[in-house]
């Protein structure tokens, strides 16, 4: 076991190495090939994130463990609003912006109740994985339509930091380095996890809503914490969103794409109502006004962990 542990520990660190610099060489290629800043900023970078989960969620799913796949879409969702939001607010209240309320929330949401109903039948089949996935096109086509529409294109850039100039063959260069970097952190860590799974007994989706979860969720984590003390929490609940998004209709639909099959009846019964009840208490969150603004104060962001405390606790005395 402490082989699978280095193996884990290895693949959570190329991965979030790998994920930066597979991130600055396809943004910096981008902007060299004629690319707007604001799609770079929506796609490629918006992307970043959720790069680990997507590379770990598509090997596992090629190696015939579809589970872990779900498992990680599912629990780093639950991970980002409990943990991550949880955490941040308890640092820095999070203040919530219009557009959040206006557009991303609600898009996440619909999201969301969109995967249950692909899911309701006990089925991830290939299909519903390419209407997820597409789900995701679309949604990213409609943000930069959006957002070049109302004249937000600035805006985007100065929220979004782009990672620096690089000449092409650099780009090239770090763009192929990243996607090799992360393929090997996603194989060593998926190696890892399903053999602490067999060693202890469990399935690979309860080590996918657990350790591999909370791993591939640690650089927004640590992100989150840095804007907090920074005094810029509000940056985290943009990113928590666009990540969330990223997770239910990718990193999800990958696995019934690469390897369709049945769904574990606890992410139907246990699992995904969790997520669609943090993302509820979220949207409640945000929504509740106070003193003429909206925010998320420690009070919430301690209820968030608290959940987040609990859910992991069911999980460990599940049979």
């Amino acid at each position: 076991m402490l082989l699978s542990l280095i193996a884990i520990a290895a693949g959570f660190a190329l991965l979030i190495w790998g994920a930066d610099r597979f991130v600055d060489g396809a943004a910096a290629l981008a902007r060299n090939l004629g690319v707007p800043p604001l799609v770079i900023g929506l796609t490629i970078v918006g992307m970043g994130t959720s790069a680990p989960e997507l590379l770990v969620s598509g090997l596992a799913a090629a190696q015939g463990n579809p589970g872990l796949g779900i498992g990680n879409a599912i629990g780093s969702n639950i991970t980002n609003i409990g943990l991550v939001l949880g955490v941040t607010a308890l640092i820095a209240p999070l203040s919530v912006h219009s557009r959040l309320l206006q557009r991303e929330l609600p898009l996440l949401l619909i999201a969301m109740l969109f995967g249950y109903l692909l899911l309701a039948d006990g089925q991830l089949q290939r299909l519903e994985g390419v209407a997820l996935l597409s789900g995701l096109f679309l949604v990213l086509t409609w943000m930069v339509y959006s957002a070049h529409r109302a004249g937000r294109s600035e805006a985007i850039t100065d929220e979004i930091e782009l990672p620096r100039t690089m000449s092409t063959a650099r780009a090239v260069l770090m763009f192929l380095l990243g996607l090799a970097v992360l393929l090997a952190g996603s194989k060593a860590l998926v190696w890892g996890a399903v053999d602490i799974a067999e060693q202890l007994g469990v399935s690979d989706l309860v080590i996918g809503l657990t350790i591999v979860a909370i791993g591939t969720s640690l650089p927004e984590l640590a992100a989150s914490i840095i804007s907090a003390r920074r005094g810029e929490p509000d940056i985290a609940l943009g990113n928590v969103i666009g990540s969330n998004l990223f997770n239910v209709l990718g990193v999800l639909g990958l696995p019934g794409l690469l390897a369709p099959g049945p769904v574990p009846s606890e992410v139907l019964t246990r699992d995904y109502p969790v997520m669609l009840a943090l993302t509820v208490l979220l949207f409640a969150f945000a929504f509740s006004l106070r003193n003429g603004e909206r925010h998320i104060n420690r009070l919430e962001g301690g209820l968030l962990l608290a959940a987040f405390i609990g859910y992991e606790i069911w999980i460990y005395l599940s049979p």
